[in-house]
């Protein structure tokens, strides 16, 4: 014999929970990896470190793709942690799109300047 509580639940939202949980941690990590294989490099930089000691980290081709690799994963840690926040604390649907739109929008932008800062070193 079943009991029945009450109505079924309906599940609802984005569903995002596992895939964005999992997409931080990695993210997170990889940049943690990323600041300690900089730190090595300034540790072990012999002499005082001005713009030629930090231009040489960044100068080999493989790491300003690895610094590039980092910085898209930090704005895709960015936006799942902005996109996160607009949806639980932005009711208004309308404002929630627009602050979507502004952040997308802000962070292509900041990955144009990351991408024109690594290729003018």
């Amino acid at each position: 014999m079943s009991v029945n509580y009450g109505s079924k639940r309906v599940v609802s939202g984005a569903h995002y929970g596992l895939r964005d949980w999992l997409a931080q941690r990695v993210t997170a990590a990889l940049m943690a990896l990323f600041t300690i294989a900089v730190l090595v490099q300034v540790i072990f930089t012999s002499g005082p470190l001005g713009y030629e000691g930090w231009a040489g980290i960044f100068a080999a081709q493989w790491m300003k793709v690895l610094t590039f690799v980092v910085i898209v994963a930090l704005l895709y840690h960015v936006w799942v942690g902005m996109r996160d926040i607009w949806m639980d604390y932005i009711k208004p649907v309308g404002v929630r799109l627009v602050l979507h739109v502004f952040t997308l929008v802000w962070l292509v932008g900041c990955a144009g300047w990351a991408f024109s800062v690594l290729w003018r070193l």
